[in-house]
């Protein structure tokens, strides 16, 4: 392996310095460009899948999450360089694509979707390249069309937990820190009693006792973080009323 390796790395170096050019030999585009190839070179040649060329790993790594047919995908990748894939290569080969890092397997909840695109363009006599570019950029529509539900779906859950937590509020029940209407300040009840606290420009909290929602109140307290407003309230919240 360790041959194989040297051997391709002197083969680029030696068709590189084959170059008359002395500025081209120095330009920083073209070392970047002979250092892609090199490591490049070296992965192709370390890598335990040995009938894997650059050509078809590529291919392989675009079509990973399109849910093309294992056996069609076989036969497109056969015509290109390299030694005769089985099924099994190609089912394997796409198994490691999808247990590498920041890569995942197929959205199953697209599948039906990518198929049908599928055959509708296989009828039509699309080359597979094509079919695997169409594909991609569905998944992308798809992908954005998802996130953008889920984020749909939890601002919506949030929203309902936060008329839930003001009605709470509102019906007089003891309950966590909450917001209400439009103000910039958040209630909570404990003990029957109601609190209020609001963020300062300098980014501290002040803490109030309070009659009613608009109530002015009397300050209590200002504190770095809520968390210490909160361990502060324990024993305020209960301690024995004045007078």
């Amino acid at each position: 392996m360790d041959a194989d390796r040297q051997y391709a790395v002197a083969l680029l170096l030696f068709d590189y310095v084959k170059s008359p050019s002395l500025r081209h030999l120095r330009d920083p585009h073209s070392l970047h460009k002979l250092a892609r190839d090199i490591v490049s070179a070296l992965d192709r040649a370390s890598s335990v899948w040995s009938k894997w060329e650059a050509e078809r790993d590529e291919i392989a790594k675009l079509a990973a999450p399109c849910w093309i047919p294992t056996e069609d995908l076989r036969t497109f990748l056969n015509n290109l360089p390299g030694p005769p894939l089985t099924k099994i290569d190609v089912e394997q080969r796409l198994r490691a694509i999808w247990e590498e890092p920041y890569t995942s397997y197929p959205n199953e909840a697209l599948r039906d979707g990518c198929e049908a695109l599928y055959r509708s363009e296989r009828v039509q006599g699309t080359e597979m390249r094509a079919i695997i570019g169409m594909i991609q950029e569905h998944l992308e529509r798809e992908d954005d069309r998802l996130r953008r539900e889920q984020e749909e779906s939890y601002r919506r859950l949030k929203e309902e937990e936060r008329v839930k937590l003001e009605q709470r509020f509102l019906s007089g029940a003891d309950c966590g820190w909450t917001p209400i209407s439009n103000s910039e300040a958040f209630f909570c009840r404990r003990n029957g009693r109601i609190f209020r606290i609001v963020q300062g420009k300098d980014k501290r909290w002040t803490l109030f006792r309070i009659k009613k929602i608009d109530d002015k109140g009397e300050l209590l307290g200002l504190y770095q973080g809520r968390a210490d407003a909160n361990k502060a309230l324990k024993t305020i919240a209960y301690a024995n009323e004045q007078g």
